[in-house]
């Protein structure tokens, strides 16, 4: 990939120890970017940036911890000087039954997807106004915020939120030079996924592309919300699920055809 969308500017993403968010980094890394791997998992940060190089450092944070996230923030400052961009991509996604779900359970989910988001995002939103950076903030949804699932009540309403924490960040920074948008992944292909087979090809059956996504794909839609393609969106979600959100795709035609 050409370094012409993000090269030369400073990136922090969390959660990019592992799966999609390895992936962003990576990509961040060959478009020329200054990448900062957080993740709560401080070795597996640690390898990521090893495998990125000297353009890379690593900062174990956990986004539900405002002094963790703090220090994330004065650490990349120190280091590389500013903060153009932030991936919000830290998330976790348990599965329960609603009637046997957890009450801690709940509060875990909501806590790193949608406080660990806000706590990020207002950390690095204020720097970026301080030193009048033209941001962007990504954050990482899913299809799952308006389409549920068994077993995804906590889930599928934390991405719900996150939705709409996007449109009303986008509605507040963006008048002060940040765009703020999602990225909503379909079901993506990670290592370590450990998926249900039946699950997956259920999943299949509905997407018109015929395929479960790839983390390439995420990443490559995250760049471009990053660009300078993109200055005129803010508050968008971007569903990259192969057409699947598209509607009932597994329906058969409601009558006969006509030919034309």
């Amino acid at each position: 990939m050409a370094a012409t969308m993000s090269s030369g500017r400073v990136v922090i993403v969390t959660g990019a120890a592992h799966g999609i968010g390895r992936e962003i980094a990576h990509a961040f890394a060959a478009d020329g970017s200054k990448v900062v791997v957080a993740d709560i998992n401080g070795q597996g940060a640690e390898a990521v940036a090893g495998e990125i190089g000297s353009t890379a450092i690593s900062f174990p944070v956990d986004v539900r911890n405002r002094s963790q996230i703090d220090k994330l923030v004065v650490t990349t400052l120190q280091h590389f000087g500013t903060i153009d961009i932030l991936v919000n991509n830290a998330g976790v996604y348990p599965n329960s039954p609603f009637l046997e779900l957890d009450e801690a359970e709940w509060d875990a989910v909501f806590d790193i997807n949608v406080k660990g988001m806000y706590l990020v995002s207002q950390a690095v939103a204020h720097e970026m106004i301080a030193r009048h950076v033209k941001g962007r903030i990504i954050n990482l949804s899913s299809g799952a915020a308006i389409s549920g699932r068994p077993g995804g009540a906590h889930y599928c309403s934390s991405k719900a939120a996150i939705n709409m924490l996007t449109k009303v960040m986008a509605i507040e920074l963006t008048p002060k030079g940040i765009t703020v948008n999602a990225v909503a992944p379909g079901l993506i292909e990670v290592p370590d996924a450990d998926l249900n087979k039946d699950y997956v090809n259920a999943i299949v059956a509905g997407i018109p592309a015929g395929r479960i996504g790839r983390p390439s794909d995420i990443a490559r839609a995250v760049l471009f919300l990053a660009s300078p393609e993109s200055d005129f969106i803010s508050g968008s979600i971007l569903y990259v699920d192969g057409g699947s959100t598209a509607g009932r795709t597994t329906l058969p035609f409601s009558g006969k055809t006509r030919k034309a």
